[in-house]
């Protein structure tokens, strides 16, 4: 166990890169099993999300071999057809090895999905769509893990009650090798579900994006060899972009690009944040005081709800009342009590709502009595030191900056699940002029 000591007050400033995308990496990797040919992945995060999918793959079989951020996956043959509870119970993708295990072998034990607590986060839509592809899929409370075997997984059209990045991406798992046409209608239309269709395509897999949330697949009988080069991570493109303007700073962000972060920059500039578009990047700087501006998250192509945290420390800095509203999880305010431990006044509450069922993306059934889905935040305020712990990788995220701009020391507990989504972000913020460093407890 560790945690991060930050002496905030520092201005941050420089030029930086961003890892390869967390979501798109992991789930590559899923799909590299299904061809036994070697699939080369390069600009991985080295994340320890992504040192368990490793561990997962090397158990079921196969073998992988990262050089640098390249790597290398082969599954020649699958030996087990159950992911271990215990990796499991740490990364959610997991879940996705459903798809390969049963269009290779047939069968699949897959345990009930870990990952960050952000709501029930239930995959039931992607069990419903295994199920309608012929597979047969029961859960045992006794020893937690779905039970799943077909003879073939069959194409059909199936329609998504409710935008699902994770069921969609699992269900293209599913359609390319499976028999006949896969239609998937109001499919997730997020650009990492984008980039796994074009290493699947590499693969020799026939996908097309027939419309913004349609997609066919047409099942082929094997795949092959195929390779993916991982685009910057845009929850970390925001990240440094709010550390430049909370710290009152300027970062210029190489690799990142408008078609990834559109909805947050159309937010930021009537916030009064500055950005300037270059050939190869984004600069993010402070000009003056910020303006209050509300959010809605939602599936893409609208405001991340991965963005929401940075997003609520940067309200805090800005002149006036802003309104966060989250519809995508039911339970995604855990930061917020430690912001109010620096100085943040936010107040949670839950909206009126006309059509909750359409207006919410996550199952109402799993909504309870003290989730709240909106919070007011009021600003300017000056933030202070304090000992905070983390919840989840982007309020980790949110709190880092927090005690960035602070004044005094600050103590961050938790900080291993911030290394599941960030690679060594201590000493990238540390080269921008952080003063931030890693201790045991």
């Amino acid at each position: 166990m560790e945690k991060y000591t930050v002496i905030g007050g520092n201005t941050l400033s420089g030029t930086t890169s961003v890892s390869g995308a967390k979501n798109v990496a992991l789930k590559a990797l899923v799909a590299s099993c299904l061809t036994e040919e070697d699939v080369v992945i390069q600009n991985i995060p080295l994340i320890s999300d992504l040192h368990i999918m490793v561990e997962i793959i090397n158990n079921l079989g196969g073998s992988v071999v990262v050089t640098d951020h390249t790597a290398t996956v082969s599954m020649k043959r699958f030996q087990k057809s159950a992911i271990p509870l215990d990796a499991a119970a740490e990364v959610r993708t997991s879940s996705m090895f459903i798809a390969p295990l049963l269009a290779r072998t047939g069968e699949a034990l897959i345990p009930n999905p870990g990952g960050c607590r952000l709501g029930a986060r239930p995959i039931d839509r992607t069990i419903d769509g295994l199920q309608a592809m012929g597979a047969e899929i029961t859960y045992s409370s006794d020893d937690g893990f779905f039970h799943a075997k077909t003879k073939a997984l069959k194409g059909i059209t199936y329609r998504f009650e409710k935008n699902s990045h994770t069921a969609t991406e699992t269900m293209i798992l599913a359609g390319v090798l499976a028999q006949g046409v896969t239609v998937l209608e109001n499919a997730a239309e997020e650009p990492e579900v984008d980039e796994l269709i074009s290493l699947l395509k590499s693969m020799g897999a026939s996908i097309k994006r027939s419309g913004k949330r349609e997609i066919t697949i047409r099942g082929v009988e094997k795949l092959h060899s195929g390779s993916l080069t991982v685009r910057p991570d845009r929850n970390e493109i925001v990240t440094l972009a709010v550390a430049a303007i909370v710290t009152k700073g300027d970062i210029f962000i190489v690799g990142s690009a408008r078609d990834q972060i559109g909805d947050f920059l159309e937010a930021l500039t009537p916030a009064g944040g500055s950005f300037d578009m270059k050939e190869d990047g984004i600069r993010f700087y402070y000009t003056g005081l910020l303006q209050a501006v509300s959010v809605t998250t939602s599936p893409h192509p609208g405001f991340m709800t991965d963005w929401q945290g940075p997003w609520a420390l940067l309200m805090t800095q800005a002149s006036g009342e802003s309104v966060i509203h989250e519809t995508v999880f039911e339970n995604r305010f855990g930061y917020v009590k430690e912001l109010r431990k620096m100085g943040a006044k936010i107040e949670l509450f839950n909206p009126e709502v006309a059509e909750p069922k359409k207006t919410y993306n996550f199952n109402l059934s799993d909504d309870r009595p003290g989730f709240y889905h909106a919070a007011r935040i009021f600003g300017p305020v000056k933030l202070h030191n304090g000992v905070v712990t983390i919840s989840d990788i982007r309020a980790g995220a949110t709190l880092v900056l927090a005690a960035l701009a602070a004044s005094g020391e600050s103590t961050i507990l938790g900080i291993e699940k911030l290394d599941r989504g960030y690679e060594q972000l201590e000493l990238r913020l540390g080269k921008l002029g952080a003063r931030i460093s890693r201790h045991a407890l």
